[in-house]
């Protein structure tokens, strides 16, 4: 259901360059992307264009990639070949594995240029970069700062993660290279968050935000959570990447749902539920839980609400596409609309649900587009 923006739900994002990652824009007015990146061996091809696809079906507008040597470098070309999104070759050290990614058609190189050599390297990386219209990504990390700035800081801190961002700035900007965007990533929350504050009123790049290493999947959301939550709540961030030791198509999901909970970014069903309680009218838990799972294929913005009671259950319906409020001797209200719309009496609850919203998507997408024709 549509809603006028409130003004308390505005927030005001950070003005930035745009640049393009591959057909992606990032930065600037562009919606803000969700990134995460494979697990497996770049080398086997056909795992990572696997893999590349279930987070291409989970929404992922970017992937990144690691390509830590010649045969993964070799097989960046077919992957790239294979999927539809643009593919970010992961580079730390060696200048040639750049060069060879931009070539096999890496639509970014995540590299800090100030670690890949003399100057005549780093001219030969841009050259690719620019000659292959790759994009770059300066990716600092509170973990392996430059060995000066940890002795002139004494410790991994916010301005020693900037210091180092805007010493690799300068290196593309001397060679006059502009796109780029930049990452300022720690474990600790609050030296992450601090850093990217730092950082957003440093420079007018855009920003990939993430809180690195944050754990695995419940913890990593949480400490992600805070952390992104509060940049993106304070307009920072044009692209986002949730670190979480779990599979790649779940730090999309959390990606999607972060950014779904600001009113930044809508993709699939926003799920409304109770926590439950004695009042419940029947298992609300399972119920969500397995609604989730069948209802995680739908790509339609659209909000549903799963009540256990009419204690809440009408008002939170008011302001759903889709409403479901568990009512006394298994008769359950459905609301369309926010409007009630029909009883539900002894059948199966999610199969109903499912086949309300498929329903409601395809109604929405038909319209989409008769619009655009």
């Amino acid at each position: 259901m549509s809603y006028a923006v409130r003004p308390y739900r505005q927030i005001q994002r950070r003005k930035s360059r745009q640049i393009m990652v591959g057909r992606v824009p990032v930065g600037g007015d562009a919606p803000i992307t969700v990134q995460s990146m494979t697990n497996t061996l770049t080398a086997d091809a056909a795992a990572t264009v696997a893999q590349i696809h279930a987070m291409e079906k989970a929404g992922a507008d970017i992937v990144r990639v690691s390509c830590p040597d010649e045969a993964s470098t070799k097989a960046l070309k077919e992957i790239v070949k294979r999927v539809s999104v643009p593919v970010v070759a992961d580079i730390h050290f060696h200048y040639k594995r750049a060069i060879e990614s931009a070539e096999a058609g890496a639509a970014c190189l995540r590299i800090n240029p100030g670690n890949i050599g003399s100057d005549e390297r780093v001219k030969e990386v841009i050259r690719a970069a620019k000659d292959h219209n790759c994009a770059i990504r300066i990716g600092v990390n509170a973990g392996s700062l430059e060995k000066d700035l940890l002795e002139q800081f004494g410790e991994p801190c916010p301005e020693a993660m900037v210091a180092s961002a805007l010493r690799h700035i300068k290196i593309l900007e001397d060679h006059d290279f502009f796109n780029f965007k930049i990452s300022c990533k720690a474990s600790d929350v609050f030296l992450a968050v601090a850093a990217y504050q730092q950082l957003a009123e440093a420079c007018d790049y855009p920003l990939h935000i993430g809180v690195t290493e944050a754990g695995g999947l419940r913890s990593g959301t949480v400490k992600s959570s805070i952390g992104m939550g509060n940049l993106l709540w304070a307009g920072i961030g044009d692209t986002i990447r949730v670190s979480l030791s779990a599979d790649p198509v779940e730090e999309v999901r959390v990606g999607f749902d972060m950014l779904k909970a600001l009113g930044l970014r809508h993709r699939g069903v926003n799920v409304i539920s109770c926590p439950s309680c004695a009042r419940q009218q029947f298992d609300v838990i399972e119920t969500v839980r397995v609604l989730e799972e069948r209802l995680a294929h739908i790509a339609t913005p659209m909000t549903v609400s799963v009540i256990g009671c009419v204690v809440n259950g009408p008002g939170e319906a008011l302001m759903t596409d889709i409403g479901f409020t568990g009512g006394g001797r298994g008769t359950h209200q459905v609301y369309i609309k926010g409007q009630p719309h029909h009883r539900l009496q002894n059948e199966d609850i999610v199969q109903h649900m499912v086949a309300l919203v498929e329903e409601k998507a395809a109604e929405i997408e038909k319209s989409k587009a008769q619009n655009a024709a």
